[in-house]
């Protein structure tokens, strides 16, 4: 995705949360993170895998709980003391962002038409980032209210038309039947935004995670994007 983004000269990286969890080498991603993204939000995987009293591993499906205890053991200090100052929420460029929603930063979905009008309801911002659900994700306020769309490859949005809901989609681990990492370029100045798929070495991922006694699913769903 790093790679992707080298041609269009992006003047800041946003990461909504999740740096760690699910994947075989936490600490590798965290210290790319923490180069290069110029804001970071903490997500519901971060705060476990720091063992906060906020989010606790019994939150989590089987699957997740056991990368998660995995990941507490694996975290060195360098990224321990990165997640542990991040906030699940922040502002920037005149953009609102979350890791998972408005009304719960930590744990809320925004995946239901009505999910979507809270969260601009509680919102000032006219656009509004979102993450947590691992789907690229677009949502309108207009005066009929608010639909929530899938956001496939491709999908532009006028940014200038109304106040919208983004979410960019999961680098890691998607959910969009899409396995190709997903990411959002955003041009404020032009007020548009271009939803991007970019594939990558699935297999090598597949392989390092099972080579660290991490949960088969994990490895398995990162073929078909579920």
């Amino acid at each position: 995705m790093l790679a992707a983004i080298e041609g269009d000269a992006v003047d800041a990286i946003w990461n909504l949360g999740d740096t760690v969890g699910y994947g075989p080498c936490p600490n590798e991603a965290a210290a790319v993170v923490r180069e290069r993204a110029s804001l970071s939000l903490v997500g519901n995987h971060d705060l476990v895998a720091l063992g906060t009293s906020d989010v606790r591993i019994e939150e989590f499906n089987p699957d997740a709980a056991a990368a998660a205890r995995w990941t507490q053991d694996a975290l060195d200090a360098a990224t321990t003391e990165f997640l542990g100052r991040l906030r699940p929420e922040g502002e920037a460029a005149g953009a609102e962002l979350y890791h998972a929603s408005p009304f719960d930063p930590v744990w809320g979905y925004v995946l239901t038409d009505e999910a979507a009008y809270l969260s601009l309801e509680l919102t000032q911002a006219p656009l509004v980032l979102v993450g947590h659900t691992h789907v690229a994700l677009r949502a309108q306020r207009t005066d009929e209210g608010v639909v929530l769309e899938l956001a496939p490859d491709g999908t532009q949005v006028d940014l200038d038309d109304g106040r919208w809901l983004l979410n960019p989609g999961s680098v890691g681990q998607p959910r969009d039947a899409d396995p190709r990492a997903a990411y959002l370029l955003l041009d404020l100045d032009a007020g548009r935004a271009d939803f991007r798929r970019v594939e990558y070495p699935v297999e090598r991922t597949q392989t390092e995670i099972r080579e660290r006694g991490l949960p088969a699913p994990l490895a398995d769903r990162l073929a078909h994007g579920v």
